[in-house]
């Protein structure tokens, strides 16, 4: 009797968990891993840059945009549950500018204008309230600061990975809603997933000004 007490739980306390925490086999996805000097060629990083990945998982994409940006750079690895955090913390030790946190289920828990780039993949089907997450996300990026989206393509999705993929039209129109625009938007090669990236209008505005006047000035 006390061995089926024990077994249920455990079981409740695993139903429990953040759906986005317990998600670590859920789908591996179809060779976009093996596209990341892809993905990693659409973030454009640079050394020193300040990075947010936000479900990092096994801090594999983590490990991979720490390379870039250097030790001058930093990348949170962000978690819900305390021992992915740790997982990550202990494979990664020697690259100290990985620092694994645990952040909150409605936001990133860092300071405003802190982050050049906030990366989530295959973490926005899993969240609630997209909008209102999105929105936060402007205050947590510099101005000229972006984010980027990796999500299984619904429309190639089928059975049960329907509920772990998403349409890329409504992500961008949630994310222009939230105050992003869309600056990129590809398939990544080989696999059915896609990556999207967003930036402020107002920076890429301002950025398209700075090119005009500089044409004016030279014609």
């Amino acid at each position: 009797m006390l061995k089926h007490v024990k077994v249920s739980v455990v079981l409740i306390a695993v139903s429990c968990l953040p759906v986005w925490a317990q998600r670590s086999n859920v789908r591996a996805g179809r060779g976009y891993r093996e596209a990341a000097d892809f993905v990693m060629a659409q973030l454009a990083l640079k050394p020193g840059q300040v990075i947010v990945d936000i479900g990092a998982g096994d801090g594999w994409w983590t490990k991979h945009m720490a390379d870039r940006v250097g030790a001058d750079g930093r990348v949170y690895a962000g978690e819900v549950v305390q021992n992915k955090v740790d997982a990550i913390r202990n494979r990664y030790v020697d690259t100290p500018q990985i620092k694994a946190y645990r952040c909150p289920m409605d936001g990133t828990g860092l300071p405003d204008h802190s982050c050049d780039l906030v990366f989530l993949s295959k973490t926005y089907h899993h969240l609630e309230g997209h909008v209102d997450y999105l929105r936060h996300l402007t205050q947590v990026t510099k101005a000229s600061g972006r984010l980027a989206v990796v999500e299984l393509h619904m429309a190639l999705a089928s059975g049960q990975s329907k509920d772990h993929a998403w349409q890329p039209g409504l992500l961008t129109q949630q994310a222009e809603e939230a105050g992003w625009i869309l600056q990129t938007y590809s398939m990544i090669p080989g696999s059915d997933h896609f990556i999207a990236v967003f930036i402020k209008p107002a920076f890429l505005k301002a950025k398209i000004d700075e090119a005009l006047g500089a044409r004016n000035e030279d014609s």
